[in-house]
């Protein structure tokens, strides 16, 4: 339905059409330049003129076309099938494959002649698809639902089919996920809920990271089912070296011991440990008897001195956010009980230093000669005469010797390391710091990672910043308040992961000695195997200023001695290659670029570590998906009652939704009526052109 409005009354409309037809015709009588003879002639241009000249009038009013469209919407019936590994593991796996995703698909089509069928293949991620691997290696059942609530929750859904065996190793308990949804929840039960004999490596619990010349202990879970009276044997290997073997007596058919490995930290670098529980006779499968795990072995713990003008809550979040990784150790110190020694510290942390009392400058100095790198952090009490003497990449003039409240706001274009996104996110959310007022001056060789915003002002002013002189590497962290940060974090989040990643970061970057080289390389040692391997690299000049005109370029080298090459992609200022996704296993890489003539290269080590979990359970929880759909209204069937699943779902009232929509649009916009307008105007001159008026 389309409906003609204007913002005047009708009276003021038909007024304003009328005034423009009399003007037409008083035209008519008052045109001389048409002959006599020619009155035909006259009268048509009088009405094409009465016509133009109402019809301007008229637009003159902006009038408006209302129009009104009714959609009606099908009800929605989702049907999502787990994909994951767990559902082919069973001894049907290849009537699976082929039988079952026929008569799915057969479901789907049944139901499309009533219904809108949206079919969702998940487990670790959800996907629409028609067609399913069953090769996931994660099964996700509340991030499932919680996607499906996201997608789905305003539509008119009026059904939810899951076809899985209740068998998931990520998220919460999906019972507490149903309510997002006001939907019954319908079930296709697979699996084998009949408990068989099986043998398996549970869960291991290690430390990623050990240190070198340590012993560290490993706890790994040893599980049986229906295998009483059996023994079995535990053995931990490197390579073809048995390190630990040990028998275990299975007393029950639902049995679980804990056994805890004594390893040794001989040798630097990443450890790659296999354990293994030997079979039993008529196991029903034996990929889960086997586990690996890698570990990572560092000569030993960085040292970083947290040296503070004087008691203050910065220095306890500050060592509670370094200690959270384990590869550093912080220890605090007050100025006034400093001995002066920095021999074995990988970095030092200045907290309101220098200041009036403490000047620190000969610390400073001496830190400069050792290459030590050192972290200020301004507060109340620093003197900026004394530190803008510290060469620290930015100079501060403050003579009224007050402080602003700042937020932070993120600089795009820095590259010298990347933090995820959630962290970018949040700190510009986190409470203000107390920085210096004055003016802000960077010197070259500084790179700013966040700047000032004073209330809605965002400013260029740095309130953290890096800083290069060749070899030798500082930050400011230009206010105090770091405290705050933490709690902030914790209040929004409830965990402390984005201020402590900005802080791991930052001592990551300056205590690497890696770092020093012209060209710099970053990724992961270890990898699931459903995540794509991740690079950055950076490259600098003489000047140690970033360029990014070189090609970088990268081979991985598999054990069995496969080479992949890769040329990094260039980004701003920097590199990056994502290099997909590779199988479980250990890989070499080397890569290499020229700049300035110069070849530069890093090599390093990865491993790929194989995700098992969807092998380690082989009972089906068929339990879970009566009590979904119990809670819910809906109902359990078997692969086998896929009819009876069509039917019940085609009886049910489920009803369509009716949407009404209303579309303002101005007249004057339609494309009609500009050529109605040259139409008439052009009728004129051909007329009068014709007749020898012009």
């Amino acid at each position: 339905m389309i409906e003609l409005i204007t913002e005047k009354p009708a009276w003021y409309t038909i007024l304003c059409i009328l005034l423009g037809v009399a003007y037409a015709f008083a035209l008519y009588y008052k045109d001389q330049s048409i002959p006599s003879e020619g009155r035909w002639l006259k009268r048509g241009l009088a009405a094409g003129r009465a016509l133009l000249v109402s019809l301007l009038a008229f637009l003159l009013l902006t009038p408006l076309i209302k129009s009104f469209s009714r959609e009606v919407e099908k009800p929605i019936v989702i049907l999502a099938q787990d994909n994951s590994e767990s559902i082919v593991a069973g001894s049907d796996s290849a009537a699976i494959r082929k039988n079952y995703t026929e008569q799915f698909n057969g479901l789907a089509n049944r139901l499309r002649s009533k219904y809108d069928v949206k079919i969702i293949s998940w487990g670790d991620h959800v996907d629409e698809a028609s067609s399913f691997a069953f090769d996931e290696k994660i099964t996700d059942f509340s991030g499932m639902l919680e996607e499906l609530d996201v997608r789905y929750g305003n539509r008119n859904v009026g059904a939810v089919v899951i076809a899985t065996d209740g068998l998931y190793n990520r998220g919460s308990n999906p019972l507490y996920n149903t309510s997002l949804m006001k939907v019954p929840f319908y079930s296709v039960a697979m699996g084998d809920t009949v408990v068989r004999k099986d043998v398996r490596i549970g869960r291991i619990n290690f430390n990623k990271t050990v240190y070198l010349g340590n012993s560290f202990p490993v706890e790994v879970s040893v599980e049986a089912r229906q295998a009483a009276g059996a023994q079995v044997t535990l053995t931990v290997q490197e390579d073809s070296s048995v390190l630990f073997s040990r028998p275990v007596n299975i007393s029950n058919n639902r049995f679980s011991q804990v056994v805890t490995v004594l390893l040794d930290a001989a040798k630097k670098g990443n450890h790659h440990y296999t354990f293994k529980v030997s079979s039993i006779p008529a196991e029903i499968t034996l990929v889960n008897n086997v586990k690996d795990i890698y570990v990572e072995v560092k000569e030993t713990k960085e040292k970083i001195l947290l040296l503070a003008h004087a008691p203050h809550p910065d220095v306890a979040a500050l060592k509670q956010s370094i200690e959270s990784s384990r590869n550093y150790e912080a220890v605090p110190v007050m100025m006034d009980r400093f001995d002066g020694k920095t021999d074995g510290y990988n970095l030092v942390i200045l907290h309101s230093l220098p200041s009036g009392r403490y000047p620190v400058q000969d610390l400073a100095g001496r830190l400069k000669a050792a290459g030590i790198p050192v972290l200020y952090i301004l507060g109340s009490e620093s003197s900026l005469g004394v530190f803008n003497k510290s060469d620290a990449g930015v100079t501060i003039t403050n003579s009224l010797q007050k402080t602003n409240a700042s937020t932070a706001t993120f600089n795009n274009d820095f590259s010298l390391f990347t933090l995820s996104d959630e962290t970018r996110k949040m700190i510009p959310q986190l409470p203000p710091l107390h920085v210096p007022f004055g003016e802000y001056r960077t010197s070259a060789g500084s790179y700013t990672l966040l700047f000032q915003q004073i209330g809605t002002v965002e400013t260029r002013a740095p309130l953290l910043l890096f800083a290069e002189d060749k070899e030798y590497k500082t930050a400011v962290l230009a206010g105090e308040g770091y405290w705050r940060w933490r709690l902030g974090d914790y209040a929004a989040n409830g965990n402390f992961s984005a201020s402590q990643e900005l802080i791991l970061k930052t001592i990551q970057f300056l205590s690497n000695k890696e770092q020093k080289s012209r060209f710099r390389l970053n990724s992961k040692t270890s990898v699931p195997e459903n995540e794509p391997l991740l690079f950055d690299a950076t490259v600098y000049n003489e000047n140690y200023e970033l360029i990014n005109t070189p090609d970088v370029n990268m081979v991985i080298t598999s054990r069995d001695k496969k080479s992949f090459p890769y040329t990094f992609s260039k980004t701003d200022k920097a590199y990056t290659l994502n290099a997909g996704y590779f199988q479980p296993g250990e890989y070499t890489f080397k890569a290499s670029v020229n700049a300035g003539g110069k070849s530069f290269s890093q090599d390093g080590a990865f491993h790929v570590v194989a995700l098992q979990q969807e092998l380690t359970e082989t009972t089906a929880n068929h339990d879970l998906l009566y009590s979904m759909a119990q809670k819910s209204g809906g109902r359990v069937f078997a692969p086998s009652q896929m009819e009876a699943l069509g039917d019940s779902l085609l009886k049910r009232e489920l009803k369509p939704v009716s949407y009404s929509n209303y579309k303002l649009r101005d007249l004057i916009n339609l494309k009609w009526v500009f050529f109605v307008l040259l139409a008439l105007l052009s009728m004129e001159w051909f007329a009068r052109k014709r007749s020898g008026a012009y």
